[in-house]
């Protein structure tokens, strides 16, 4: 009946369209692509949603598109500097994000050697054995070579690449086991980000976290958290 009335009508559409208000086709939904492991992109937009040029710090950044927090900004127009200690990791960066800055360096603490574990699995990588161990033990992960690496506080990385007068929307921190190191080696007076995602294993609830060491370090550094993912702190700067 509805078809038939539809085939009667359609021929006096343009007509009848002078006196009546004919309803719109809906509009179509637009989807945002997220490239993060648990959306820590997505939270990231909505603070800077209408922000242009954006600047950020990756520490840990592991693949230019894969798990990553800030590939999403970079399709936006935004550069940064995406920091990682697996040897040649650097090679796909330099192809699919030039117009980064892009470096093969291990960040810790201070400037010292330590045993880097590279797995099948690189988002399994990192420098703290008692993960390694832990890794080794799931059947589809498997270590791949150990190698001594030298390390460098945060701050010395950012003294010598960060551009003149550039200053830091983001630091995203994710190197399996030594994010506190991390962030104790960057000089907080210096490079104050707006917001600080930092990787932690360990906080199940926002009360956890909110107590954990890494939440009291940052409020040592006027930071408050705000939120957090499964496995994401995010911190931002009162």
């Amino acid at each position: 009946m509805v078809s038939t009335l539809k085939q009667i009508f359609r021929p006096y559409k343009p007509f009848l369209a002078k006196f009546i208000n004919f309803p719109k086709r809906p509009e179509p939904i637009y989807y945002k692509n997220s490239y993060s492991q648990e959306g820590e992109d997505m939270i990231l937009s909505r603070f800077f949603e209408d922000k242009k040029n954006g600047f950020y710090v990756d520490v840990g950044a592991h693949h230019p598109q894969r798990f990553s927090n800030t590939y999403y900004f970079y399709l936006r127009g935004w550069h940064g500097i995406n920091i990682d200690a697996m040897p040649a990791s650097m090679n796909l960066f330099n192809e699919l994000r030039p117009n980064d800055i892009n470096l093969e360096i291990a960040i810790s603490d201070t400037r010292q050697k330590l045993i880097y574990y590279a797995f099948n699995e690189p988002a399994c990588s990192g420098f703290c054995k008692e993960l390694a161990d832990t890794y080794s033990q799931v059947p589809h992960y498997k270590k791949i070579f150990e190698k001594e690496i030298q390390t460098y506080p945060l701050s010395e990385v950012l003294d010598e690449y960060l551009p003149l007068n550039q200053t830091i929307d983001f630091i995203n921190i994710d190197v399996e086991g030594l994010d506190s190191q991390v962030l104790i080696s960057n000089n907080w007076e210096k490079y104050r980000p707006t917001i600080v995602l930092v990787e932690d294993l360990q906080q199940t609830s926002m009360e956890e976290a909110n107590e954990s060491k890494v939440a009291r370090f940052m409020r040592e550094q006027n930071y408050k958290l705000y939120g957090k993912t499964v496995c994401t702190l995010i911190f931002k700067k009162n």
